[in-house]
């Protein structure tokens, strides 16, 4: 997968409890566009999102330094996903710090 990457020192096992954790976070605040994760191994998620009547997919991939996310997206909406890709980025960034600071 050639995607987004955020780095991390956590470990692989710690890095999928943050990856949960930041999706859920951003499922919470962005419910309008309907995110969903399903795990379909330890270490893979296949993603989506609704963006004015489409879905979106992608994956999210825990790796033993980086988390990383891909989407699927249409021309039209190649705006999009940078703008999803950093804001899901922000959400792991905050969790990794979490992570650090013990809170999970």
């Amino acid at each position: 997968m050639a995607g987004h990457k955020v780095p991390h020192d956590l470990g692989a096992d710690k890095a999928k409890e943050v990856a949960v954790a930041a999706f859920a976070a951003y499922k919470e605040k962005y419910a309008e566009y309907k995110p969903s994760a399903s795990w379909t191994s330890d270490t893979r998620a296949d993603i989506s999102f609704n963006i004015k009547g489409k879905t979106l997919n992608g994956t999210m991939q825990v790796n033993s330094k980086d988390i990383e996310m891909d989407l699927d997206v249409p021309f039209l909406f190649r705006p999009f996903k940078g703008k999803a890709l950093s804001v899901i980025e922000t959400e792991i960034q905050k969790w990794i710090e979490k992570a650090r600071a013990g809170e999970i």
